[in-house]
């Protein structure tokens, strides 16, 4: 029996409306008092809140190894076409891109790209062809 059919992520933002706008206007989110939601609540789901001040906006830092900050949101995405689709939309709509499309043919291959909100906070696509 399944007992968990999703999870959210919950950020702190330094400007709650600036935010909202981003993740509707970029990212075609549906904005709601609550929550910004893409393709359902199984889809790409986050909370948004207004911190109370902005030091306590701490997106992840690098991990080891990696000159890049950490994903503090990663999207599976259904393949390699889906992901290209995605790129193109965010980049059309004015996306700032940590990192550009890229494969790592090591793990899978996998294809991935991630994107920076208004906070820096970072969001990662990707996905394969492969039926893993």
């Amino acid at each position: 029996m399944r007992q968990i059919h999703s999870s959210l992520t919950v950020l702190l933002v330094s400007n709650l409306e600036k935010s909202k706008a981003y993740y509707r206007d970029i990212l075609g989110c549906e904005v709601t008092d609550w929550w910004v939601i893409r393709d359902g609540f199984t889809g790409l789901g986050i909370k948004l809140l207004q911190a109370n001040s902005p030091i306590d906006v701490q997106p992840n830092r690098p991990a080891q190894g990696y000159t890049h900050p950490a994903p503090d949101v990663y999207c599976y995405v259904e393949n390699c076409a889906a992901l290209d689709e995605l790129y193109t939309e965010f980049k059309e709509k004015g996306a700032r891109f940590v990192i550009e499309p890229w494969i790592d043919e090591n793990a899978g291959p996998w294809k991935e790209f991630i994107i920076a909100d208004p906070d820096n906070y970072s969001i990662a696509f990707g996905g394969t062809n492969k039926n893993n």
